[in-house]
């Protein structure tokens, strides 16, 4: 699986880092991002063996057209990516939460289907499971990143939980997050949370090696979410993260999912 994974890792690192190219203009990102995806449309269709060895990009691309090709993965999976990416260029802000799960469907989903598709797995079920294992990791970095987003002019807390909550963008700007705020983040962690609860299934729906990696990828997930709760109206300022201490524990409950995986 690994030299798989490699190829759609490195693919999506492109494309990420054209995405967050610095200064140039949105419409010049997408421009690019655009020619990466018809290059790689161009890559799978091509029957063309020779690959310039000293072209970086062309050996990204004839990888990932190998493994599509020879274990069939969707092409549109890799468009949906790509259409993420574009829209990080233009968007810092989420009318709802169906726009933030839609955004998430296209950016993290594709990830975890590819992942199964790799492993031989197809199976309707589990691709639920995922797509909501995978949208509740892409919740738990936003509310990590929180202060940090906010900072670079994002803000991924849904316009409709901030009226329901009655918080300002105004009120940002303090040492601590206000109670209106702290409000609406908690309810965005029990979102995510109901998410993680939905993903445990694909955890219990795979095997060998993927099983365990998913199982720690789970609980990694779940713990950062719980610190972030923990974090509070610090959360402007203090990115919670995991570190060398959460290890043994991680894999102490992987270990023993049944019994430590809530």
């Amino acid at each position: 699986m690994r030299p798989h994974v490699a190829a759609v890792y490195a693919f999506a690192r492109v494309a990420d880092d054209v995405a967050d190219e610095g200064t140039a203009p949105a419409g010049v990102r997408q421009a690019e991002l655009l020619r990466w995806q018809q290059r790689l449309h161009d890559a799978v269709a091509s029957t063309n063996g020779n690959i310039p060895s000293d072209d970086r990009s062309d050996l990204i691309l004839a990888a990932l057209a190998h493994s599509i090709r020879s274990l069939d993965l969707p092409v549109s999976l890799f468009d949906d990516l790509l259409s993420a990416f574009g829209q990080d260029t233009t968007t810092n802000r989420y009318d709802s939460w169906s726009d933030v799960f839609d955004y998430c469907r296209r950016s993290a989903n594709p990830i975890g289907r590819l992942v199964l598709r790799i492993a031989g797995i197809r199976n309707d079920a589990l691709d639920r499971s995922s797509d909501a294992l995978c949208t509740a990791l892409q919740l738990t970095n936003f509310w990590q990143d929180f202060g940090r987003d906010w900072r670079s002019g994002r803000l991924y807390v849904p316009r409709e939980v901030q009226s329901r909550c009655r918080a300002r963008e105004s009120e940002l700007h303090g040492p601590m997050l206000p109670g209106a705020w702290t409000h609406a983040l908690e309810m965005c962690i029990d979102k995510t949370a109901a998410l993680f609860a939905e993903g445990r299934t694909v955890c219990d729906g795979v095997g060998g090696r993927l099983k365990f990696e998913l199982r720690l990828t789970w609980l990694g997930g779940r713990r950062v979410l719980d610190r972030v709760r923990t974090t509070g109206a610090d959360i402007l300022h203090v990115r919670p993260s995991l570190g060398a201490a959460d290890v043994p524990i991680l894999l102490w409950r992987a270990a023993l999912w049944a019994r430590h995986a809530v």
